[in-house]
């Protein structure tokens, strides 16, 4: 394995959470019709609240008729196919797919944003399955930037490429 146990784990913990949340909403919500666990927790502040349904439901869930769900589970899975190339891939793999693994994950950072401010400010809701796709994104970002510029073997492996 090129990467060590605990952050091999860390990706994949992080990658299968946003896959879980994704899945949750697409089979509950969109498949079966049915209510989502902790969605309508209420009012956090004035004007904000856990409401998943208002989120799920709004136009902004939605891209080209496709729901947004479908390509977080899209993501987390090519997440979990690049993490797994990067660990366990041959030399001749190994550096293409770090690379796309960081470009997909800086992708997917630039998404997050958006979808907070589309959230908070426009909606006024906050989904939790969202919430947590986002954590994920984010944590698996900080994860793979840390290994990047700061990680001991990759910065070797920048400056004289996979063995």
């Amino acid at each position: 394995m090129r990467i060590s146990l605990a952050k091999f784990v860390i990706l994949i913990i992080m990658s299968v959470f946003g896959l879980w949340s994704s899945g949750m909403v697409l089979f509950l919500y969109y498949t079966l019709h049915t209510p989502l666990p902790f969605c309508q927790l209420g009012s956090l502040t004035s004007g904000l609240a856990v409401n998943c349904y208002a989120v799920l439901s709004s136009s902004y869930d939605s891209l080209f008729g496709v729901p947004l769900d479908v390509f977080a589970a899209a993501y987390f899975i090519v997440n979990l196919a690049l993490i797994y190339v990067v660990s366990f891939g041959g030399s001749r793999w190994y550096k293409r797919a770090f690379r796309t693994l960081f470009a997909w994950r800086f992708l997917g950072i630039l998404l997050v944003p958006y979808l907070v401010y589309l959230e908070i400010v426009v909606l006024k809701a906050i989904c939790v399955y969202c919430t947590v796709m986002h954590v994920a994104i984010i944590v698996d970002f900080v994860v793979i930037t840390y290994f990047l510029f700061y990680g001991k073997n990759f910065r070797n492996f920048l400056s004289k490429g996979a063995r």
